[in-house]
């Protein structure tokens, strides 16, 4: 173990540890519930943290803020610790800073349509393949007019003018439809339900506020709550996490490999992430993990079972804390198999059987050597965190934020001027227009009748000779039409002709 390496636990009277350097290596942590998955993770993040890495976190339980406070002495703690004679061992609470999607127990986070992109909004929108062109094709058109797409009522006003304009622009971006158009509407009227419009807007979160070290250079942990997002809007906080990868793929540089990590997020109840997740983005997903770790990222899955986690992520996971697994039905007794095959078998003991005879608080482990190869898996006691276990007070957690270094940077949303306004404005002078032409045309129509009128003359009556001249040669007309008449239907019938 050297000055740079994270302590996780001891096995065998030897202690467990993970080298910094390769944090960027991602790492799993899985586990039944109750079995300690949670202590784990405050064990890893507090560990990158006195490396000097700043750590995202999701808080599903609210008990990782136990982080920001000193731990206290329990007679389990002491038991621990004698078991395993941790070096320099004290406890201390982590600098942590605090977030939530609406603002209420943290600062707020928030990004935008345009910063979501149109494959994570349908998806999240669970939108099918001809609703996902339309989202396509509004992003393009926004693109082409400059129209900035911020909020929901951004999109919707895109969407609404795109289908009234459909005949003309069906040439450049594809048929669009008033059907697919009311089809995404609905969905984003159920997404406002689940109060994604306080997500989706500004001012957006700035990855370099999760970036903080403290002034005696420990980094700064982030925690997520995200239990109240999880029941109400799951889909919500699986885009929020998908964002945040993506976003860090594209805005931070090429690093390589680093004595220590950049960044490292901890993503709890992963399985959301690839929950009915099309193809298109499970790819997405692969890609970014497995190309982030050149940027400095690690990102570290928290789960009940490794088989939650698709094939062409997991065998890029180089740390794996396994704890126990219950198997209460045949289903349950190949999963622990299967688990068991993906480490690195240690011939001191059978791995399945281990996995279900693991204790709170124990977890199969198997570490990077420093060729990065994974170790054989040890049967490990998780060592104990140096923080608190559990969660801290509401008035803890409220003066921790009132001392926050980006107090008031979040707290208000803007709503500058993007494409709600602009379309807005546009709809407003094409009634304008439409109101001038039909106002031109109804004037041309009233001086054409003023002009006819100005030509036109009253009829004149007519004199007595001329109107007998017309009787007379009414009369000598019809006397002509009716002997023409009887001359041909008499030749016709053979009539006999009078002489």
């Amino acid at each position: 173990m050297t000055s740079t390496s994270i302590i996780i636990g001891s096995a065998q009277d030897k202690l467990v540890s993970q080298l910094g350097r390769m944090g960027n290596r991602h790492g799993l942590i899985a586990g039944a519930t109750g079995t300690g998955k949670t202590v784990t993770l405050q064990v890893l993040a507090e560990g990158f943290s006195r490396l000097g890495v700043p750590v995202w976190a999701a808080d599903i339980k609210g008990d990782l803020s136990g982080l920001a406070a000193a731990g206290k002495p329990h007679p389990k703690i002491d038991e621990r610790l004698a078991a395993m004679a941790l070096p320099d061992y004290r406890q201390q609470p982590c600098p942590a800073l605090f977030w939530d999607m609406d603002g209420q127990n943290g600062h707020a986070v928030r990004t935008t349509m345009s910063e979501m992109g149109p494959l994570l909004l349908s998806h999240l929108l669970e939108l099918n393949e001809t609703q996902t062109g339309v989202i396509y094709a509004a992003f393009d058109y926004a693109d082409d007019q400059g129209l900035l797409l911020l909020d929901l009522k951004d999109l919707r006003a895109l969407l609404n003018w795109m289908a009234e304009h459909g005949a003309e622009l069906g040439t450049d971006y594809g048929n669009i439809t008033a059907a697919s158009v009311g089809a995404i509407q609905r969905r984003l009227l159920i997404l406002e339900e689940q109060g994604a419009e306080r997500f989706l807007g500004e001012r957006a979160l700035q990855l370099a506020d999760l970036m903080h070290t403290d002034f005696s250079g420990r980094g700064v942990v982030s925690l997520f709550e995200a239990g109240r997002l999880i029941q109400q809007a799951p889909r919500v906080y699986a885009a929020f996490l998908l964002w945040l990868m993506a976003e860090l793929f594209e805005q931070m540089p090429e690093v390589g490999d680093q004595p220590v990590p950049k960044l490292v997020l901890f993503f709890d109840e992963a399985h959301l992430l690839f929950n009915g997740a099309p193809k298109p983005l499970l790819e997405k997903i692969e890609q970014v993990v497995r190309l982030i770790r050149s940027k400095g990222v690690g990102i570290y899955f928290i789960t009940q079972s490794p088989l939650d986690i698709p094939d062409n992520v997991l065998g890029q996971l180089g740390l794996k804390v396994q704890h126990a697994l219950r198997a209460f039905t045949p289903k349950d007794q190949r999963t622990i198999k299967a688990v068991a095959a993906g480490f690195v078998a240690n011939p001191a003991f059978d791995t399945a059987e281990t996995l279900l005879n693991l204790g709170t608080g124990e977890a199969l482990v198997s570490v990077l050597a420093e060729d990065g190869r994974p170790t054989a898996v040890q049967r490990t006691l998780i060592a104990p965190p140096e923080g608190q276990i559990g969660p801290i007070s509401p008035e803890q957690r409220a003066t921790l934020i009132q001392r926050s270094p980006i107090k008031g940077k979040y707290d208000q949303a803007v709503d500058r001027e993007s494409a709600f306004e602009l379309l807005k404005a546009r709809a407003a002078q094409d009634q304008a227009q439409q109101a001038q032409a039909k106002a031109e045309r109804e004037a041309a129509m009233q001086r054409q009748k003023e002009e006819r009128m100005a030509r036109g003359r009253a009829p004149q009556r007519q004199s007595m000779g001329e109107a007998m001249a017309k009787s007379a040669a009414r009369a000598i007309g019809s006397q002509l039409g009716r002997q023409i008449i009887r001359g041909v239907m008499g030749a016709i019938f053979g009539g006999s002709r009078r002489r």
